[in-house]
């Protein structure tokens, strides 16, 4: 059948209208029927049975049913292909009766089929498409059966028109219809209902106008659901939902493995199963159970703005008017039913579910308009839930970012071949336990996180987006949402609070901060858990890695957080300021942290950039509307570390290279013991075979042997880190058992607290006065302690740091200031398209802190020395690659700048022990050589600009010797202060001032000048102040000294250790270092000052260890200060060099009371052991009352009265007392000596030891030559041209040697002033260099062989050293210093008595009153009426204690000698030295037209180096004990020489003859180089004995220690000895050498032409008057009286080394104080003249320099006036007792011979001594009583005594020159005498007998000085007895003719006449006349 039907619009609303009222009907009629019944009854049931058949079949073909609408404007075309509809019923089959209530319902079946149905708009679209529906329902007597197939279902839904169609429908109705029919109930049906359902080839598409169509379907979807067992089932297969344009249009399905974009939902398959069981019974008896089964693959959801509009839209469409308020009924509805089906709700047992659900191949996209596309993989999903828990687990998750969407489609691969994945991810389980309210993750894979900023900022986009598709989905329910949530927010605490717990296996989270750099997190079994109250996190390793590079390590980690914790409450009550009882606590426990920086590697860039990312996370997640809460109090925290480590790698290239260095060493030594076994076998081999072994297998032998030494070396560098593992640490910083807490409060929390504590803490620096604006804050109190703190650099046995049980509590703050816009700088965080670079601003001013801190110090140990250098470099390049520099283009600041910018506060520091060991050594392996400065019980305060130390203070020097553990300086109860005053522009504190500025933001900060930050607050310089004050405590402590001649010896090498240059370490390109070069602090100070005060000191010094002598220095009260300051001197020249640096002392002003001096010597031999000795012996040197020193800064000097002008240095000593005798010489030269030797091994073992001693003959000169300097106006002049490279070898060698030659002019002549005085008393002076005032001043002489003592005082004495301008001499720029010496109140003392006394060790001292200048005297005492005043030969009492009077001490009198009187000495010298202040001021030389020789002769007379000493007036008065005295103590003290230095001459000498007998210079200077080796080797030697004498003190027990060591001290002993030797020997052969070479030169000088001879130095001596008074023994009887005026003597050196003697004397006189003497005048010059040009005496002598070592006496001249001689035998005879006591006058003469040999002897008894050192040497060749006299007897004595060694031809030169000298001219003119003598009886008289000494002249004799005076003799005896005989015929005629045979023949007759002649002839000549003939009688021979 064929059905069309048309339906209008009108139509419709009619029939619609009639359904309605038919159905309103019905109803009515149904609710009358029902509304007797509570249910459905069969009845009713039956009526409706009635009006259908019992079959029916309808069948339509080609249905066409068309509507329309506005006049069919609008119209819908329905066509059906086939239409079937089929019903059966069967009354006669059992009804189905299963219902409750009973209801009988007929079997009956219903059958409904549709085929090609299509429905068309009027645009002829299609709206609906359906291939085939079926549906059949089946009811019989026991179930009921329906089915639903439907085939390819396709629906195109479009809103705009079909809506209107959907408005015709009258929907309120309709819903109010199905309210209404829910009101009525139906019976409950128990018989079985199944319904199956089969969907294929669904496609639906909807447009909905405004937005963007969607479209669903699937391929196949069954499901089945049966009601007995409640169970049902859903399979879909092929499931999908597009969204975006075109997705209505029909696709092709999806690939596999891939994603379309725009398919919103993807579901490949889905299997649903569930059942769900209730119990029949009761409802406590069991409860409802409900199980659900799901199994789906290929899920794909992807989440976009598009999905989220569509969604929107239909939701809108399908939600609900307002007004109908459907959702509460509905809910009410819902739940009724199972109240009502089943028990009251408060007996309802609760739902029993399990819900299992897995997933595969889970893939999530979100999808953005900007950001691309993220992708969320899921390889299985897996749900497993039930009433108790939940579980959830994930299997291959990743998650990846798609940037950019180029492509309709994107893979879907597995999580593990995910490309770049952000996550990824193994396994990871979820637990939810419902009754424990517990959530557990566990991860056992690895979880990977790969986090970039772009990769962030997708997600950041994607979660924003998704944030704004949900609300939009939520609609108008956003406005009502917030006020429920927020309504029911304070109910949750009343719940359970969750508790989770999270397992990790194995973690890694990278950041990649930039493209190159980024930061790792890796962990191992990473778990955290959160309960109530309390946080826990284990690991067992967590890494942070940047850039591939392990920095921080965690071993087992343990992090705890309670929000109490008892512990706590004890860190609390230690800081009283704390007012929080209790806070929360985060406390992180670790065994072991280790940090560790590789070498080289920037950390602070990766740093740095992730710092300005974290800033930018920071400002992309602030919430900006959010209102600020309250602020929450930090957290406390403790860390608690086990071991902790922080290390930076040194450079691999350095450790190998050291360690192949190491293991060369090695091999070498080892080959060495190889080649010596092969030695040893091949010596073997040729003892047994003879020569029979060939000569090739022993080459081959070594050969082998060599092949063999690098094959072990190879296989022992390839197996070096074999066995021991590299050495990788350059630093090495290790912390144990460290416990760190860190107290939060609110006293110390919020901007306004830390202000306060800020100011409280840093009260110094002045706060701003508009406030400081901080954008970091926190204060803390702070406590740790540790147990041990180490650093130790590479492998170095000593720690760099070693801290023992430090303990630390205070308060910490941290304060970052805000820069404002110029202090922060842009950093640029690339995060891709489409965002770009996004900016970030970073502050630029640093974290500054502020500390209050306390501390205890177990041990502090401090180790640093200058080897450590080149390692310190590279920590600090290391260093500086941890922390970014500053953007500010300012200069960088200095370490110290930046502490005092950083760091600000107060640290006090009670230290129990603390050391500092300064290295000595450029070895850093070196642990034995260190100056160690020990503190015990130090208290160290750090202030801001102070550093205060208190305690006990000992400095040690450390070396591997018999000297280890010296203590040289002991200092108690000491406090020192170091002060710190920084020169800066500005305050040095004001560091609050300091403002950074970014490089963008200068030119709006400086203007013209070069910008700089930190202008105000740098400092330009330091001035340090160093106080030590050791009179901090009221009980007496005395600071000591003890020096030792090797602890200076090691001082000096310390010194020159610490201050060497230190090379650059990695600098330059190759090291890609160009960094400026940092300057040493040591350079930046200006001003140091260092101030002492002590109550009292003692210095020690011993020349050697066994002390045996020594130096004891003692005073009380002291205070020194001193101030110097420093400047730096750039070097001329392109190169850049470092500057020079220059100290100079300003001011120093030093003042000690009771000063003692005394010389310390032990009788013990040195060698005999090498401990201490304790029996020492002291004698006095040196004692002062007071010593005041006083130095001022340098400046120019204007007035000339020296009393008024101002000096650079002030020295006045009170008091001098000193002592010196034989004991202080012995030990002074023992001393001096000691230092002699060690200054000369040095000078002779170093590289200039042989230097410019290869001497050309033909290009050497003799003389330097000076060229002049060339000036110019413009120019300052410059100083002298330095000598040609050819002069330079000659020059070291004249200045090595004892002669002084440099270049000056020839004096004239004799001026008539002295010139030292004219010299010194020029107006040029620019400086007053030294002051040195003595008041008070004595000095005591003792001699050797007398009793008694002499001393010398001076009430006033004054040492004057002036520095004059520099002046023209010669075309030479010379500068002159002079030094004037002036004595006031001399006077000379002398004791009296002739025998040694009881006490003669005891010391004599002068009472002040009898130094002090002459004063009023008052005799009120007897002992001022026994002193005799002021004048000579008065007596004086002394006194033996210097404090006490001379009447509390019973002392002797001594009687003055020498009355007061003064002295003035001058000393001038001239010097090339040019001081550069001056160079400017140098006035260009005058030239010279006119009377050149005139100038240039008092120019060279005005630049010699001269010495001049004056005496005005002497009074002098002398017994024979005091002339012996003094004699003794002249020649044994004054002149004594050492009779080893005597040895030393004499070796010297042999050792010259024997170079002028070998004159190869080659051999010379190879002999030279051998000695040199030797003797070094002898010191290596001594070294390595002294080591191993060391270690064995400090290994080798005592048993074995005394054994050992004794063999070892001798083996020393005998190397010492052989040593000194050599080096003596070694020191002869290079100093003979050198002269010699000069001699040479100086002959081949002689053919050339002569040159001008300059004067090069000048000795000057004179006295005005001079009165010498010999008395007797008592000293107060006159003998003589002797008396000289205008004496004399100069002495002037010249270049040529000439000298020229000059002795004159003005006038003299001798005077007889004998009483009754006949002749009062004994001797004075015949003229009464005494005029200042004339003299009486004249000695002149030329000496030229010892040629082949004999003396050259170019010419010797003696002039004197003619003289009158009266003498008295009496006189004669007391003079010879006086000056030779003792000697018998009477006796016979010896002859000539015998008295030249014998010594001069005083007579006097000599003390008794001991054969010592001293007395032993005097009693070799030449050591006479008189040496110093007499040295010629000595020399002729040495040829009586048997010599030491064979005599050889060197012997006989050697004694020959020792003997001769050879004068080349002698004249001495001739002299009248006038003679007066008387006998012993009146008889015997001469009167006026005069005689005339004639004119004697020699040329070129080589004579002893005996030969000459023998000569002189001769010739002069032979005149004078012509004279004597011709006088005495002449007055006396009578006798004359009598006795004129006899005189002839030399003979007499009359005994008494020949004893008068011969005493005149003995006085006259001094000798007595000898016949050729021994055996003869001279003619003056007194018969016996």
């Amino acid at each position: 059948m064929v059905l069309n039907l048309s339906v209008t619009e009108s139509l419709w609303h009619m029939t619609l209208t009639g359904i309605t009222l038919l159905l309103d009907h019905q109803n009515t009629a149904s609710s009358v029927d029902c509304g007797k019944g509570e249910f459905l009854q069969t009845e009713a049931l039956e009526r409706f049975h009635q009006l259908i058949p019992h079959k029916v079949n309808v069948e339509f073909d080609n249905t066409n049913v068309t509507l329309s609408m506005h006049s069919q404007k609008r119209h819908l075309n329905w066509t059906l292909k086939s239409l079937k509809v089929c019903y059966g019923r069967d009354d006669e089959q059992l009804p189905l009766k299963s219902f409750t209530p009973e209801l009988s319902f007929p079997q009956s079946s219903l059958e409904l089929l549709l085929e090609d149905g299509l429905l068309l708009s009027q645009s002829r679209q299609r709206i609906l498409c359906v291939n085939s529906l079926k549906t059949a329902l089946q009811v019989t007597s026991i179930d009921i059966s329906g089915s639903f197939t439907v085939n390819t279902c396709i629906i195109h839904y479009r809103h705009q028109e079909f809506s209107h169609w959907l408005n015709l429908f009258p929907w309120e109705q309709l819903l109010h219809r199905k309210e209404a029919h829910r009101k009525r109930r139906l019976p409950h049906l128990d018989a079985p209902v199944m319904i199956t359902s089969s969907v294929s080839n669904v496609n639906v598409s909807v447009q909905l106008g405004d937005t963007t169509p969607f479209a669903l379907g699937f391929l196949s979807e069954s499901s089945e659901s049966q009601n007995v067992h409640q169970r049902a089932s859903l399979t879909l297969d092929h499931f999908w939902w597009r969204v975006g344009q075109g997705s209505h249009i029909q696709q092709a399905p999806h690939p596999p493995g891939k994603h379309v974009w725009g398919e919103a939902l993807i579901l490949d398959s889905l299997s649903l199963q569930g059942s769900f069981n209730r119990p029949h019974g009761e409802p406590s008896s069991q409860a409802p159970s409900l199980s659900v089964e799901s199994s789906l693959k290929g899920l794909q959801v992807e989440l976009s703005e598009t999905c989220a509009l569509c969604l929107s839209r239909l939701l809108s469409l399908l939600r609900l008017a307002p007004d109908a308020e459907p959702p509460p009924p509905t809910l009410e509805a819902a739940v009724s039913p199972s109240s009502d089906g089943g028990s009251p709700p408060g007996l309802s047992s609760p739902l029993l579910f399990k819900l299992d659900c897995r997933l595969e191949d889970v893939n999530v996209f979100t999808l953005s308009n900007v950001a691309g596309a993220v992708s969320l993989r899921m390889d299985t999903v897996g749900v497993l839930s039930s009433a108790e828990s939940s579980r959830l687990s994930l299997q291959g998750v990743s998650l990846s970012v798609v940037k950019t969407v180029t492509e309709n489609m994107e893979s879907c691969c597995p999580a593990a071949q995910t490309l770049s994945p952000v996550i990824r991810l193994a396994t990871i389980t979820l637990w939810y336990h419902i009754t424990t309210h517990t959530l557990q993750v566990q991860c056992e894979e690895e979880l990977t996180v790969e986090w970039t900023p772009p990769d962030h900022m997708v997600l950041y986009q994607h979660m924003t987006e998704a944030r704004v598709c949900w609300f939009m989905l939520r609609g108008k329910e956003d406005g009502d949402g917030p006020t429920g949530p927020a309504d029911e927010e304070p109910a949750p605490p009343q719940s359970r609070a969750l508790c989770v717990r999270v397992e990790l296996g194995r973690t890694r989270l990278t950041a990649h901060v930039s493209e190159q750099n980024y930061i790792l997190l890796h962990t191992d079994a990473l778990s955290a858990s959160r309960h109530v109250g309390s946080v826990h996190v284990r690991s067992p390793l967590l890494v942070f890695n940047f850039d591939g590079n392990n920095i921080v390590s965690f071993s087992h980690l343990d992090v705890e957080m309670h929000d109490e914790l008892t512990e706590m409450q004890l860190h609390r009550d230690a800081f009283p300021f704390l007012a929080t009882p209790h806070n929360r606590v985060w406390v992180l426990t670790c065994p072991s942290l280790a940090v560790e920086f590789p070498y080289q590697y920037n950390f602070s860039k990766t740093f740095d950039k992730a710092i300005s990312v974290q800033k930018w996370l920071k400002t992309l997640h602030r919430s900006s509307g959010r209102p600020p809460a309250a602020q929450r109090l930090p957290p406390d925290l403790v860390f608690k570390v086990s071991q902790f480590s922080f290390v930076f790698l040194d450079d691999v290239f350095e450790i190998k290279l050291r360690d192949n260095y190491e293991l060369m060493k090695d091999e070498s030594k080892e080959s060495a013991k190889r080649l010596q076994l092969l030695d040893k076998k091949v010596a073997d081999l040729r003892k047994q075979h003879g020569e029979l072994l060939p000569a090739r297998k022993i080459e081959e032998l070594y050969s082998s042997l060599e092949k063999k030494h690098i094959e072990i070396y190879i296989q022992r560098s390839r197996r070096l880190y074999a066995n021991t593992p590299m050495r990788k640490s350059l630093l090495t910083w290790t912390v144990t058992d460290l416990e760190l807490v860190a107290l939060a409060d609110r006293e110390l929390h919020g901007p306004e607290k830390v202000r306060e504590q800020l100011r409280d803490i840093d009260g110094i620096s002045p706060f701003p006065r508009d406030g400081l604006s901080l954008v970091v804050q926190w204060c803390r109190a702070v406590r740790f302690k540790l147990t041990s703190f180490l650093v130790r650099i590479r492998d170095y046995p000593r720690y760099l740091f070693e801290i023992r049980d430090w303990q630390l509590s205070g308060r910490l703050i941290g304060t970052e200031q805000d820069g404002q816009a110029r202090a922060h700088r842009k950093e640029t965080v690339p995060l891709g398209a489409p965002w770009g670079d996004v900016t970030v601003h970073r502050n630029m001013p640093p974290l500054k802190f502020y500390y209050d801190f306390k501390s205890n110090i177990s041990q502090y140990t401090i180790v640093w020395g200058p080897c450590w250098d080149p390692a310190w470099t590279l920590i600090g390049q290391s260093v500086d690659l941890l922390t970014k520099p500053t953007v500010d283009p300012s200069p960088p600041l200095a370490w110290w700048d930046k502490s005092r910018l950083l760091m600000h506060g107060r640290w006090v520091m009670d230290i129990e022990q603390a050391n500092l060991h300064q290295l000595a050594t450029e070895d850093p392996y070196n642990t034995t050589e260190n100056m160690h400065w020990e503190w015990s019980k130090l208290n160290f305060d750090w202030n801001p600009g102070q550093f205060v130390f208190k305690g006990d203070l000992d400095v040690n020097v450390r070396t591997a010797s018999k000297y280890d553990d010296i203590c040289f300086l002991h200092l108690p109860n000491l406090c020192m202060t170091l002060d710190l005053q920084w020169l800066c522009h500005g305050n040095p504190h004001d560091h609050h001032a300091v403002m950074l500025c970014c490089a963008e933001n200068i030119a709006d900060v400086t203007s013209g000048q070069p910008h700089d930050s930190y202008r105000a607050f740098r400092s330009e310089n330091l001035n340090l102040s160093i106080t030590m004050d050791l009179n901090q405590h009221c009980e007496p402590c005395q600071p000591t000294i003890l020096l030792y001649s090797s602890t200076l010896r090691w001082m000096q090498n310390f010194w020159a250790t610490w201050t060497g240059v230190s090379r650059p370490i990695c600098r330059g390109k190759l090291f890609h270092s160009l960094r400026p070069v940092r300057k040493k602090l040591g350079q930046h100070y200006k001003q140091m000052s260092y101030t002492a005060a002590f109550p009292q000191l003692q210095v020690h010094y011993w020349a050697s260890f066994a002390q045996q002598r020594g130096i004891q220095v003692e005073c009380n009260k002291g205070h020194v200060f001193t101030r110097g300051a420093q400047r730096l001197i750039p070097q001329a020249g392109t190169v850049m060099r470092r500057l020079i640096s220059e100290w100079n002392v300003t001011q120093m002003v030093s003042e000690l009371s009771q000063v003692t001096v005394h010389l310390m010597a032990s009788t013990w031999d040195e060698t005999a052991d090498h401990q201490i000795n304790a029996q020492v012996k002291k004698t006095h040197l040196l004692s002062l009352s007071s010593l005041s020193y006083q130095r001022q800064s340098n400046r120019e000097v204007s007035p000339k009265d020296e009393t008024n002008a101002s000096y650079t240095h002030k020295l006045r000593l009170v008091d001098l007392r000193a002592s010196w005798t034989t004991t202080n010489r012995n030990i002074a030269f023992g001393l001096y000596d000691g230092y002699k030797k060690a200054s000369v091994l040095k000078r002779n073992l170093s590289t200039e030891a042989l230097k410019g001693l290869r001497i050309d003959t033909q290009l050497q000169t003799k003389k330097l030559k000076r060229s002049p300097s060339n000036y110019s106006p413009t120019t300052a002049p410059a100083t002298p041209v330095a000598p040609t490279a050819r002069t330079s070898m000659l020059q070291k060698l004249i200045e090595e040697t004892d002669k002084f030659v440099v270049f000056s002019e020839e004096e004239s002549g004799v001026s008539d002033q002295l010139c030292g005085i004219a010299a010194c008393q020029t107006d040029d002076v620019y400086n007053r260099n030294w002051f040195i005032e003595l008041v008070n001043c004595q000095m005591m002489l003792r001699g050797t062989e007398t009793a008694g003592c002499v001393l010398v005082s001076a009430a006033k004495a004054q040492l004057l050293q002036c520095e004059h301008h520099p002046s023209w001499y010669n075309d030479t720029l010379k500068q002159k210093t002079s030094w004037t010496c002036l004595l006031d109140g001399m006077q000379y003392f002398a004791t009296m008595e002739p025998n040694p006394s009881e006490q003669e060790d005891r010391q004599l001292w002068l009472e002040v009153k009898n130094i002090e200048e002459h004063r009023q005297r008052h005799l009120d005492s007897v002992l001022e009426l026994m002193e005799s005043g002021q004048a000579v030969g008065g007596m004086v009492s002394t006194t033996t204690d210097w404090n006490q009077p001379a009447q509390v001490n019973e002392a002797q009198q001594v009687q003055r000698i020498i009355s007061r009187c003064s002295c003035r000495m001058h000393y001038i010298s001239y010097s090339h030295d040019i001081n550069p202040e001056l160079a400017t001021q140098i006035k260009p030389p005058e030239l010279r037209n006119s009377h050149e020789k005139e100038d240039l002769l008092k120019k060279q007379a005005g630049a010699v180096d001269t010495f001049t000493l004056i005496h005005h007036d002497l009074e002098i008065s002398t017994n024979p004990v005091q002339y012996a005295m003094i004699l003794d103590i002249v020649n044994n003290l004054l002149l004594h020489v050492e009779p080893r230095r005597k040895e030393h001459s004499e070796k010297k000498q042999r050792v010259r003859f024997q170079l002028e007998i070998s004159s190869n210079p080659e051999e010379q200077r190879s002999s030279i180089l051998h000695l040199q080796e030797a003797v070094r080797q002898h010191l290596t030697q001594i070294r390595y004995l002294e080591k191993q004498i060391y270690s064995n003190i400090r290994e080798l027990s005592v048993d074995e220690l005394m054994e050992v060591n004794m063999r070892l001290q001798n083996q020393l002993n005998q190397e010492k000895n052989d040593m000194q030797m050599k080096s003596e020997e070694l020191n002869i052969l290079i100093r003979c050498f050198k002269d010699f070479q000069l001699q040479r030169a100086n002959k081949l000088e002689l053919r050339k032409p002569p040159e001008d001879v300059s004067v090069v130095r000048r000795t000057e001596i004179y006295f005005a008057q001079a009165r010498w008074c010999l008395t007797e023994e008592d000293g107060q009887l006159g003998i003589a009286e002797l008396e000289l005026q205008r004496f004399m003597y100069s002495k002037l050196n010249k270049s040529d080394d000439t000298a020229e003697h000059l002795l004159e004397l003005g006038w003299f006189t001798m005077n007889n104080l004998l009483p009754n003497a006949a002749y009062k005048v004994v001797l004075r010059p015949q003229s009464n003249c005494q005029s200042g040009r004339q003299f009486a005496l004249r000695l002149f002598s030329k000496v030229r320099p010892p040629v082949g070592g004999i003396s050259v006496k170019e010419h010797f001249e003696v002039n004197v006036v003619p003289l009158t001689i009266q003498l008295m035998y009496q006189f004669f005879k007391r003079m010879m007792g006086f000056f030779f006591p003792g000697r018998n006058v009477e006796e016979e003469e010896v002859t000539d011979e015998e008295d030249k040999f014998r010594l001069v002897t005083t007579g006097i008894p000599v003390k008794p001594r001991p054969l010592s050192e001293d007395t032993m040497g005097m009693m070799g060749p030449s050591k006479g009583v008189a040496q110093g006299l007499n040295r010629t007897a000595g020399v002729r004595r040495s040829f009586r005594k048997a010599p030491e060694y064979p005599v050889d031809d060197i012997d006989k030169m050697k004694e020959r020159a020792a003997m001769n000298n050879s004068f080349i001219y002698i004249k001495i003119p001739q002299v009248p005498l006038c003679v007066s003598y008387k006998g012993e009886k009146s008889s015997v008289d001469w009167k006026d007998l005069n005689l005339v000494l004639p004119c004697l002249e020699y040329h070129n004799n080589t004579w002893t000085w005996l030969d000459f005076a023998m000569a002189v003799k001769r010739d002069s005896r032979k005149a004078l007895v012509a004279q004597m005989i011709k006088e005495k015929l002449r007055l006396k005629p009578a006798s004359g003719s009598d006795l004129r045979g006899k005189a002839s023949e030399g003979k007499s007759d009359n005994s008494l006449q020949q004893q008068e002649e011969d005493e005149k002839a003995r006085l006259l000549i001094g000798l007595s006349s000898a016949d050729k003939s021994s055996s003869k009688k001279s003619i003056f021979s007194r018969r016996k």
